[in-house]
């Protein structure tokens, strides 16, 4: 009998572990729809807004590092179920919250919950799915899972604050952590680094220090451009970061081993997978904003024209694993990050009239051709690791992507913002302070435009809407080129690795099979 295939009871966890997975991404695309009918009700001025949405995601990056390597000390199954706990009780909280400041503190007590959920559930999916072939398809699933919550988002949303009160998108997940609490004991083994030692608080600390402040730079950056304020932040962010890496080296027991960069799978998977989030970050915003403030779309159906992106990619990592099985990583990757290219190049023939099908079938295009590349690196970062640091492992991973994110807005986004400012051409006679709001955004422009009324502000309207489709236009161009250059470099690094498929060489166990080849 082969005792590393999965059975029956491994594929029904893995159900329960899209759980929490579905979850977190309804609830982002959710909180969106709310946050007009939340700030209205408790009285969330602009400031209480931005801190609504962003606590959560700032604590979230902060803690995964943590929550990761503390899942492989006290167990993956006993941090995940007490995550689902705190979760499912913080979000009856927030549900019930009075005021602007109750609603921020339960939003970022969320966030620090969120971090034990995520690398909790990919370390247990590298622990339960030791055939290489099954975990690419388990990890398939999951990531497939996490787009399906992105695209029902809007649908779930809006059926619940047109009938209930927009708590009701917090309770959303509390019946998602009872199953959870109820199944995952029965159906989730649990797993642990029985050579862990103590967790160390000095790294604790260290690792915050790194992680929040360069977050929070890169935010204030895409928001508000060039400030020294958000400059010193991630200086101090990466000063604090440089001081963790030296900690770990000397620690017997560290926070987090190092020595996983070691591996050239692992490493050339974390950064091109960090890459691909930047990329997709920064053109998912311009696409995003091209819907609304270009072809006036309402935030619904904004996210009702891109779920077919969603839809797409949800189906791509499907079929990644089975592909996978077939063609080596390399070639799977390549191929498909070139047609990803193909899909920014198509965006590029987006127009202020006829642009919104060019934009929604190059998105729908490009979240196809990533799927392999963001499948086969998380099975790659997760098969690279050791069993016992499958924790760690994950945990890097979610914290690229949310680098990734941070990374792509602020950067993809200052160049949308550079093309706009430059291509904008504003009407002769448009008064000084009119013309000063319009060369801040498009937002911006818009607003002074319809205060501006006439034949004049019309004007306004349409050179703002060309301005911003060159933003838009420029930065497609930019993403295609670099998945060109992600391409070639996939077929390079991953030239060695065998399809997943492929039979184990003498010797060799199958958790090491994807790690194994050498070019």
């Amino acid at each position: 009998m082969d005792t590393t295939r999965a059975t029956r009871r491994e594929w029904l966890g893995l159900a329960v572990l899209a759980l929490p997975t579905l979850l977190l991404s309804l609830d982002v695309s959710v909180l969106y729809l709310a946050l007009p009918h939340l700030s209205a009700d408790l009285g969330a001025d602009a400031t209480q807004q931005l801190w609504i949405l962003d606590i959560y995601s700032f604590l979230l990056a902060g803690f995964l590092v943590t929550m990761g390597t503390l899942g492989d000390r006290i167990g993956r199954r006993r941090l995940l179920l007490i995550g689902a706990v705190a979760f499912g009780l913080v979000s009856v909280l927030a549900a019930y919250a009075d005021s602007p400041a109750t609603l921020i503190a339960a939003r970022a007590l969320l966030g620090v919950a969120g971090a034990t959920l995520m690398p909790s559930t990919m370390a247990l999916i590298r622990n339960m799915f030791r055939d290489p072939a099954q975990m690419a398809t388990a990890i398939g699933i999951w990531l497939a899972c996490f787009m399906g919550g992105m695209a029902i988002g809007p649908l779930v949303g809006g059926a619940l604050l047109s009938t209930f009160w927009w708590g009701s998108a917090f309770l959303l997940g509390v019946p998602f952590m009872v199953l959870l609490v109820v199944a995952g004991p029965a159906l989730l083994p649990e797993y642990r680094d029985p050579g862990a030692g103590r967790l160390d608080l000095v790294s604790v600390g260290l690792s915050l220090a790194a992680i929040l402040p360069v977050i929070y730079g890169l935010k204030e950056f895409a928001r508000g451009g060039w400030a020294a304020g958000p400059a010193v932040a991630v200086a101090v962010g990466l000063v604090a970061g440089v001081t963790f890496v030296r900690r770990q080296r000397r620690l017997a027991s560290p926070l987090l081993d190092v020595r996983l960069f070691a591996d050239r799978f692992f490493s050339s998977a974390l950064g091109i997978g960090l890459a691909l989030g930047v990329i997709m970050a920064g053109v998912s915003l311009t696409a995003t904003l091209f819907t609304q403030t270009v072809r006036g779309l309402t935030p619904l159906e904004a996210g009702l024209c891109l779920l077919p992106q969603s839809l797409a990619m949800a189906a791509g990592m499907m079929l990644s694993p089975a592909l996978a099985r077939r063609v080596r990583p390399a070639y799977l990757m390549a191929g498909g990050l070139i047609v990803a290219a193909g899909g920014l190049f198509l965006q590029t023939l987006a127009g202020t009239d006829g642009g919104l099908v060019a934009v929604i079938a190059g998105m729908t295009l490009a979240s196809v051709g990533i799927t392999p590349t963001m499948t086969l690196s998380m099975n790659l970062i997760l098969g690279s690791a050791p069993p016992e640091k499958a924790g760690s492992a994950a945990s890097l991973s979610e914290t690229s992507g949310e680098f990734g994110v941070a990374v792509g807005v602020a950067t993809l986004g200052t160049l949308a913002a550079v093309a706009y400012r430059a291509d904008l051409a504003v009407p002769a006679g448009t008064p000084v302070a009119v013309e000063q709001a319009a060369r801040q955004g498009i937002t911006d422009a818009l607003v002074a435009a319809q205060g501006l009324g006439g034949p004049l502000g019309a004007d306004l309207i349409d050179a703002a809407r060309s301005a911003f489709t060159s933003g838009v236009v420029t930065v497609a161009a930019v993403g295609g080129v670099l998945f060109v250059g992600l391409a070639a470099l996939a077929a390079v690094a991953f030239r060695g690795v065998p399809p997943t498929g492929a039979e184990p060489e003498v010797g060799e166990s199958p958790e090491r099979q994807l790690a194994s080849a050498t070019a």
